[in-house]
């Protein structure tokens, strides 16, 4: 059984923009956190944004401030991330998660429980 699917990335030049998107089954989506993390060749997966099981609350890592935007549509089952002005330091795979709102903090990858297989995005000079 597959809860969530991430699609939309791929190679893009530098200062483009892709939409990833993330479906989920319903069983994880209704009053689930959830959030973005990516993990480039040789490091650890980094957090890059969280949103509320509302949308009423968003949080981004500093190095995509300004430039991604998070957002949910609950009655699509979907999550999506925007990103604009890529830049090569974005370069990473790509994952959507999900965790039930309990206490915790949502910037941690190890308080997810639920994650897709990732997206692969690749940002060229």
């Amino acid at each position: 059984q597959v809860d969530l699917v991430e699609s939309g990335g791929g190679l893009v030049q530098a200062g483009g923009s892709l939409r990833l998107t993330c479906a989920a089954s319903a069983r994880v989506f209704a009053t689930y956190i959830k959030g973005w993390f990516r993990q480039a060749p040789g490091k650890e997966r980094e957090f890059v944004a969280t949103i509320s099981w509302n949308g009423a609350l968003t949080t981004y890592a500093d190095a995509v401030k300004g430039r991604f935007t998070i957002s949910r549509d609950n009655s699509k089952n979907t999550m999506s991330l925007q990103m604009n002005s890529l830049e090569p330091e974005d370069t990473a795979v790509y994952f959507c998660a999900a965790r039930r709102p309990v206490a915790g903090d949502d910037k941690q990858a190890d308080e997810y429980d639920t994650w897709g297989q990732g997206t692969r995005v690749t940002v060229s000079s």
